[in-house]
Parts: C-alpha cells; sequence; structure tokens
C-alpha cells in the first residue's frame, strides 16, 4: 500500500440524543464514534454516500482531519439494521503511521489447480488473514497459488508469502486454507443386486399373503363357532 489514503470526511457530533440520532439517519447520515487508546472517544458523524464509497475503496486505512491535523483512521465495527440490513453506525479506530497494527485482510487463491484439473472438489476454509503491520504497509489482499496443488492435498497458512518483511501473520500457521479432494463416488448397482432385491420383495409379498390367508381363514372359524353356538 503506498502513501496514499482514502480521505473520509467527518463532522463532530455534538447533539447525542436518541432523537438527533434518529432525526441523522433520515437525512443519510450515520453516527459514529472514533476510538484511540488512552484518549476520550470522539462522537461523529458521517454521510452515509462517503461511508460506502470509502468501504467500496478497498482499502483498509482512512485519512481524516480532526482540529485541522490529518489523521489515520480504520473501521472497527459496523452495525446494521436487522430488518433493512442498513448501515445505522459506525466505529473508528485511530491508528498512527509509526506503530504496528493488527487487522484481517482478504485471502485470494491464484491459479488452477493441479487436482481440480484432475476432477477434485477444491474448498477454501479461509477467506482472511490476520496481519501486523505499519498503517503504510497494509495490503488490499493477500494471494496464494494454488496451481501446484494436488488431489488429496492441502495448503495452510504457513504456505503464505506476504513479500514484505515488515508485514507479520498472526493467524495460526496450522489453519488450513484450501484442500482438494476426490468426488463423492456414487455407489453401482449391478444386475445380481437388482435380483436380490426383486427376490426379497416377492417373499416379501408371499409372507403378506400367507398372513391374509391365514387371517382370513381365523375369521371364517370363528363365523362357523358363533353359527353353531346360535
Amino acid at each position: 500500500m503506498g502513501s496514499s489514503y482514502y480521505k473520509l470526511n467527518i463532522d463532530n457530533r455534538t447533539n447525542i440524543k436518541s432523537k438527533n440520532v434518529k432525526k441523522i439517519r433520515r437525512k443519510g447520515i450515520i453516527p459514529g464514534i472514533l476510538y484511540y487508546a488512552g484518549e476520550d472517544n470522539v462522537n461523529i458523524s458521517i454521510e452515509k454516500s462517503v461511508l460506502f464509497h470509502a468501504m467500496q475503496s478497498g482499502q483498509r486505512i482512512f485519512e481524516i482531519v480532526q482540529s485541522g491535523e490529518s489523521q489515520y483512521t480504520m473501521i472497527k465495527e459496523i452495525q446494521y439494521h436487522p430488518v433493512t440490513d442498513e448501515i445505522i453506525h459506525v466505529d473508528l479506530m485511530r491508528v498512527r503511521r509509526s506503530e504496528k497494527m493488527t487487522i484481517s485482510v482478504p485471502l485470494i487463491l491464484t491459479g488452477d489447480a493441479i487436482g481440480v484439473k484432475e476432477g477434485g472438489i477444491l474448498s477454501q476454509s479461509l477467506t482472511q488473514v490476520e496481519i501486523s503491520c505499519f498503517p503504510t504497509d497494509v495490503p488490499e489482499k493477500i494471494e496464494l497459488n494454488i496451481e501446484d496443488l494436488e488431489l488429496n492435498s492441502a495448503k495452510s497458512v504457513a504456505d503464505l508469502d506476504t513479500g514484505n518483511e515488515d508485514i507479520e501473520i498472526i493467524s495460526d500457521l496450522n489453519i488450513n486454507v484450501v484442500s482438494i479432494t476426490p468426488p463423492a463416488v456414487e455407489e453401482e448397482v449391478t444386475e445380481d443386486d437388482l435380483d436380490e432385491e426383486l427376490i426379497s420383495d416377492e417373499e416379501g409379498d408371499g409372507t403378506q399373503n400367507e398372513d391374509k390367508r391365514d387371517a382370513s381363514t381365523k375369521s371364517s372359524g370363528d363365523a362357523d363357532d358363533k353359527s353353531g353356538e346360535s
């Protein structure tokens, strides 16, 4: 990542009453809080469209202006409406360019795996990886080449290469990232199996018929006994 950051325009929010929060939301403005360790939290607000474009920029670090000074933040948490999925609140966390930070970035697979070409099924079990780095080094993504991944094989976090000595992988190195397994084999039904099934059905039908005849004979005998008593 270069030294250019997406600029996020924010405003300080002094009226934090619930009525005012609902009011600004109706105007397309998202309330939020700016956090920084050791300092007081700051209530802020951001236009919904501005926040949306920032989230779509692919960057993880954003530049803001507070008290006439440029600062750098990352999105800490976003809250969504449970029904409409609209963003209703955002938390930003301030970072310093001179201090390392911990952040999760997307994990992207590249290349066509040999195992898939052989008919295997590819399964990616990890889509993000946690790293520690300076804000100036945060990558948009980390790629893992899987061209040499064969059938019945896998790759883990230990196989990742950030390409930068200043980027340290925090995620457990033993965590599986991707694997290729053979497709499920359907059991073939042979003629012998069909013959056995047919014989079983016929035997079952014969037993049922015998039971019916026995029941009919018993019923007839009961009727004769009653007739004799009369």
